[in-house]
């Protein structure tokens, strides 16, 4: 048994085994998740065209959905190919430095997406409860200063993790898992792997608990502004709303993916990874069609720039 451990310990190389409780059927989720890739892919692509191309949407809150955007297209195309061609032809190996490289990525781009509503948060801030000194603390000098120290989190904390993961020894290599969250891998290990779930929790509290914690004291802070103003305009009560919905269906999915793998024995397998897959993949569909539709210039400009190209098409 001590030369078949070794054996796997030195293949390196992992298989990836979500839904495979569905037996037979599991080809049929290529249809589903083909779908919302699209979706994610054409929206995403559109409202960055948009934001791009009008000169009149380069103010800084567009700028930020356009960036939202870039982020919702990069991180679906890092692990939907890949499940659609084990869904389609079983195809379900990795080795363990492409493990990796997905794992940084989808990580990268996933922590991304709670930064991202941070400083939509603090823009809607500046605007709201400091209007008159607005221009110049989003002007890019002063608003870097907001932007650089986050970047700098996410990039230190999450390459901190997927380093360490990759320095364990693998007993197992069967992940219960669409790809490679780090978590799932790290549970394959043997020998002690307390590092590793300590420095998970920390990025967890440090990256989308410390973003939610911080957008959520800033919209109290706004809310009350609102309140006390006599002035307040429906368009910046309407901004908020949309942000508060994107905020709340994001976080929403991202608590029942984290409890998800807290609660494991109660769950079936297929529920968690389906969980944890839509926590990636659903804010990329829902994220542009929520900002696109309820931002008025953006719709506009969506709508002109699709009527145009069906013309070109006809």
């Amino acid at each position: 048994s001590k030369k078949k451990m070794q054996n796997v310990s030195s293949q390196q190389h992992f298989i990836l085994n979500g839904f495979a409780e569905l037996g037979d059927l599991r080809p049929v989720l290529f249809v589903p998740f083909l779908l919302m890739f699209i979706v994610a892919l054409l929206a995403n692509s559109l409202l960055v065209y948009v934001v791009v191309s009008q000169r009149s949407l380069h103010q800084p809150m567009s700028i930020l959905i356009a960036g939202m955007a870039c982020v919702d297209l990069c991180l679906p195309v890092f692990f939907v190919p890949n499940m659609l061609l084990s869904f389609l032809f079983d195809w379900k190996g990795i080795s363990l430095i492409g493990c990796l490289v997905q794992m940084h990525f989808i990580h990268f781009f996933g922590a991304f997406q709670s930064t991202f509503l941070v400083w939509m948060a603090l823009d809607r801030y500046f605007a709201i409860c400091t209007p008159l000194h607005y221009q110049e603390l989003m002007a890019l000098q002063r608003f870097l200063k907001f932007i650089v120290p986050l970047v700098v989190r996410n990039m230190l904390l999450i390459s901190l993790f997927v380093s360490l993961a990759g320095k364990l020894s693998f007993c197992r290599n069967v992940m219960n898992h669409c790809f490679c969250e780090h978590m799932a891998l790290v549970e394959l290990a043997c020998g002690s792997t307390a590092i590793n779930n300590l420095v998970g929790l920390l990025t967890v509290f440090l990256i989308p608990v410390f973003d939610f914690l911080f957008i959520a004291a800033s919209y109290i802070l706004i809310i009350s502004t609102m309140l006390r103003s006599s002035s307040t305009s429906v368009k910046a009560l309407h901004t908020c709303i949309t942000h508060a919905m994107v905020i709340t269906v994001s976080l929403a999915v991202a608590l029942i993916a984290l409890l998800s793998y807290r609660i494991k024995n109660e769950l079936p397998a297929a529920v968690r990874v389906f969980f944890s897959t839509m926590y990636l993949l659903f804010p990329s569909c829902f994220n542009p069609i929520i900002y696109g539709v309820r931002t008025t210039e953006i719709r506009q400009h969506m709508l002109t720039t699709l009527t145009h190209w069906k013309r070109l098409v006809q």
